[in-house]
């Protein structure tokens, strides 16, 4: 039977009241990537998502971004590898010592915005990142994009990873994602995007906006969760999974 995770990015609010649809979420997704505090989130939103998450029985994962709340992290920047190494060691620490302190463990690393982007084309950003990564904990599971450096430079060193796909994004030829400054880059028809999904898993295909088809594989989706329909959508995407014979569990 093939199986898929279903992931969200959580966490992004200010003030643990503000979990907006994190916790109903967390009902229908298998993991959950939760901001570290330095592209959104602060320590008690992390520790609040945190432990609805253990209660949720989700995989846990750290979501570490660039230092930009004004940008949400979605704004470029020029930062030395070496300095990207440790933004990222001290965001996935913190993550996992709240992790642990509220008796649950870390399951995953993903990459936010900018950073993800910028180190899917940077073999010497992914390898910063990843090396972070497995410094902290060898046995983390590292999410990126399908076929980009992130999957390839976790794998150099021997990390467990997770190729990701995005159901509610469009794709250009080359496999990577529509920039979001452009109109056509979300996917807001719910069964549009669910039909994408089912085809990245079962065919490991997707159709890119100029209509060519591109191979990727489909070990992970990302369930956007600010979205106003995410709760619909992530329902409708478990019920597809479950109508074609998909198992839906954390990696």
């Amino acid at each position: 039977m093939r199986t898929v995770d279903l992931n969200c990015d959580m966490g992004e609010s200010f003030g643990a009241w503000k979990m907006g649809n994190d916790a109903a979420l967390m009902d229908h997704v298998t993991s959950v990537n939760i901001a570290c505090g330095f592209h959104a989130g602060d320590p008690s939103t992390i520790r609040h998502t945190v432990q609805t998450a253990i209660q949720k029985k989700v995989a846990i994962g750290a979501h570490p971004g660039y230092p930009d709340l004004q940008g949400f992290g979605r704004r470029n920047m020029s930062i030395a590898s070496e300095e990207v190494y440790d933004l990222v060691l001290y965001q996935v620490a913190a993550l996992k010592g709240v992790c642990e302190s509220l008796g649950g463990r870390l399951h995953h690393v993903k990459p936010h915005g900018a950073l993800y982007n910028q180190a899917a084309k940077s073999q010497e950003l992914a390898a910063a990142i990843a090396s972070a990564v497995k410094d902290i904990d060898g046995s983390l599971i590292f999410y990126g994009g399908a076929g980009t450096s992130l999957i390839t430079e976790a794998e150099k060193i021997s990390l467990k990873t997770g190729s990701e796909v995005f159901a509610d994004r469009t794709y250009q030829a080359d496999g990577s994602l529509t920039p979001r400054r452009l109109a056509n880059a979300l996917i807001s028809d719910t069964n549009v995007a669910v039909e994408q999904a089912r085809r990245m898993v079962e065919s490991g295909e997707v159709v890119s906006l100029d209509g060519h088809v591109v191979a990727v594989k489909a070990e992970t989706i990302c369930i956007h969760g600010d979205g106003p329909n995410a709760i619909e959508f992530a329902s409708a995407l478990r019920q597809a999974f479950g109508a074609a014979g998909i198992s839906v569990e954390a990696l």
